[in-house]
């Protein structure tokens, strides 16, 4: 019974100890995975602080660069308004320039509703477009002609005159146009188109005059370029209204600004040409005369060449004849010269005796 005992509380014991050792083992081994836990823990925390810094190192980078873009926009917008606000400014002026050219435009029609005033402008803009394309000695402002009419210019071309006169029809063109309706309009145009006839027959009764100089026909210079819009370009083709037709039927062909100006390019190509030929026959004319001149040297030339031949001759002949001449000075110099004295005794001489010579 007593061996029972030990024996059993041998097996406790032994189980016991078996028990602590397993218990301290499991603990070793718990304690070594918790450490390797803890230093996987510790890895990944480092791992996941490093990727979360550089996160943030990027997240703030790109703060900064919208902070610094936010604020170039913001630069760029305050800078985009000052300029809107100098535009809007200087809109302002202009608005405020355009309402006085307006003003004056007003005062101008005002002063465009004298005749006198409409042809002194009309005259003043033709001499000006004639004395910015053309030679001053190819025009003439106010031509007076015989008759004692005068025009407001003529072009000198080709020996010969083109009279321009200007005119501006303007009183029932302007009541043609404050009128809607065409209809309406029909009457002030037929007016209207009475008036550029009637200075069409002026120009042509008082400025073409050949016997004068002037060429068989004459320009009439419209200064507004609408109202030669409305004569020539715009016109209506029947019997009564048929302007142009009866221009070139009085042969005075109506310009504008603009188509003045294309002729007188025109017309200064062909001054150039008159010019060219002027030089080219000066040139010619040089030339004839140098022909003569030459011709004359020509003859000069051969008379000193005659002269120069006439001279070797008579040169040689000297040579020859000074070396004949020589010949004989050396021919008499190299002969022995043999003298013979003869005495003769004078009469009554020889009664003195001889033995006198």
């Amino acid at each position: 019974m007593e061996l029972l005992i030990v024996a059993g509380l041998t097996i406790v014991v032994a189980v016991s100890m078996a028990a602590l050792f397993f218990s301290w083992q499991a603990r070793q081994l718990l304690q070594q995975q918790i450490e390797g836990f803890r230093q996987s823990v510790s890895e990944q925390l480092f791992q996941v602080t490093s990727q979360v810094n550089l996160r943030l190192e990027s997240v703030s980078h790109q703060v900064m660069q919208s902070q610094k873009s936010v604020g170039e926009r913001l630069d760029n917008a305050a800078r985009v308004v000052g300029e809107v606000q100098n535009s809007l400014g200087a809109l302002g002026q202009a608005s405020q320039r355009i309402f006085e050219i307006g003003k004056d435009i007003a005062g101008l029609q005002e002063i465009l509703r004298s005749p006198k005033m409409r042809g002194g402008l009309g005259e003043y803009v033709l001499v000006d477009l004639l004395g910015q394309i053309l030679p001053a000695e190819h025009f003439q402002a106010q031509y007076a002609f015989k008759t004692g009419h005068t025009v407001d210019a003529v072009i000198r071309l080709g020996g010969k005159m083109v009279p321009v006169d200007s005119k501006f029809p303007l009183e029932n063109f302007r009541r043609m146009l404050d009128v809607s309706a065409d209809e309406d309009r029909r009457p002030w145009r037929k007016k209207f188109f009475s008036d550029v006839k009637r200075h069409v027959d002026a120009i042509a009764g008082k400025y073409i005059l050949p016997d004068e100089g002037t060429y068989d026909f004459a320009l009439m210079f419209i200064p507004a370029e609408n109202v030669y819009y409305e004569c020539i370009i715009k016109e209506e083709k029947d019997d009564e209204l048929a302007l142009t037709d009866y221009c070139l039927k009085r042969r005075v062909i109506p310009v504008s600004p603009n188509s003045f100006y294309a002729y007188l390019q025109a017309i200064l190509i062909g001054l150039k040409g008159f010019q060219i030929e002027e030089n080219a026959r000066l040139i010619m004319q040089n030339l004839a005369r140098l022909q003569g001149d030459f011709g004359r040297f020509t003859e000069d030339f051969d008379v000193i060449g005659r002269h120069l031949s006439n001279a070797k001759g008579k040169y040689e002949d000297a040579g020859k004849r000074l070396e004949r001449f020589q010949d004989k000075l050396l021919s008499i110099a190299e002969e022995k010269p043999s003298i013979v004295l003869e005495v003769t005794e004078p009469a009554g001489s020889a009664a003195e005796g001889p033995g006198k010579v």
